[in-house]
């Protein structure tokens, strides 16, 4: 009886020591990216529903994280749902995502796109992200290297595209993007999983023809044309410089070959 008496106080303690823990007020967001990929992380609040209040933009300055991403990146970022901001009640409205990669030596040989994570007080279920049992969901997208040449020496530059991928790995027309409620986040983590295209494509048509081991860029009318759209003219082609200085007549590979096709 003793021991049936203390089992019973030990339970309602437990209990009620559970019930007193606060509830989380931040959530982590990570991604997983490809290598030399990083992102940088803005987050946006506004006043909660039914606050009538304001806050001066000065007040509520967007937080951000991996501002420096080139030399302090960090995956993970733990990131606030409820703040005060002069006595006005603010929750995390969306956390706005660029997605930067690396692909040459100099600083500028890098491209950008973005992504988005939005927070609402209600979603519909078509919407709302979910969560598996250990309290982690994951939105997914492809990014894709687009190249082009630029100025008289046509010298490769890159354009990065990213678009969201569905559940079986299928291509959307939109960025990366997920919503999610605020009473879903706290204690949760989100993940955004970037997968790299396997092939990078020219920018536009019609200026770079496929042949065995890569694209030759056409000439077009000399190499003052910054066009240079091939118009029918598969047989003159033109010298390019890679990011790394070398100079090649085939991308990405930089191997002769002068089979053709149109």
């Amino acid at each position: 009886m003793k021991r049936t008496l203390q089992s019973l106080m030990l339970g309602c303690c437990l209990a009620l020591m559970q019930g007193c823990v606060a509830k989380s007020n931040s959530f982590t967001f990570t991604a997983d990216l490809p290598p030399n990929f990083s992102y940088v992380a803005s987050v946006y609040y506004v006043p909660a529903k039914g606050q009538t209040c304001t806050v001066a933009r000065a007040d509520n300055l967007a937080p951000q994280f991996n501002r420096e991403w080139r030399t302090e990146y960090k995956p993970n970022a733990q990131i606030e749902i409820r703040r005060t901001r002069n006595g006005c009640e603010l929750v995390v409205d969306r956390v706005e995502l660029e997605i930067n990669a690396i692909y040459g030596p100099d600083w500028s040989d890098f491209g950008r796109e973005y992504a988005r994570v939005s927070v609402r007080a209600e979603l519909p279920e078509a919407v709302k992200g979910t969560f598996n049992a250990a309290g982690e969901s994951e939105f997914s997208g492809q990014c894709q290297w687009l190249f082009r040449t630029i100025g008289p020496n046509r010298y490769i530059t890159k354009i990065l595209d990213c678009k969201k991928t569905d559940a079986s790995g299928a291509l959307l027309k939109n960025r990366p993007f997920a919503a999610y409620t605020l009473d879903q986040l706290p204690g949760k983590t989100v993940r955004l999983k970037i997968k790299l295209a396997d092939e990078e494509k020219p920018g536009w048509g019609d200026t770079w023809v496929k042949v065995p081991g890569g694209w030759k860029r056409c000439m077009g009318k000399s190499f003052e044309d910054q066009r240079a759209y091939c118009n029918g003219n598969y047989k003159d082609f033109s010298r390019f410089r890679m990011p790394d200085g070398r100079t090649c007549t085939i991308y990405p590979g930089c191997t002769e070959n002068k089979e053709v096709t149109p």
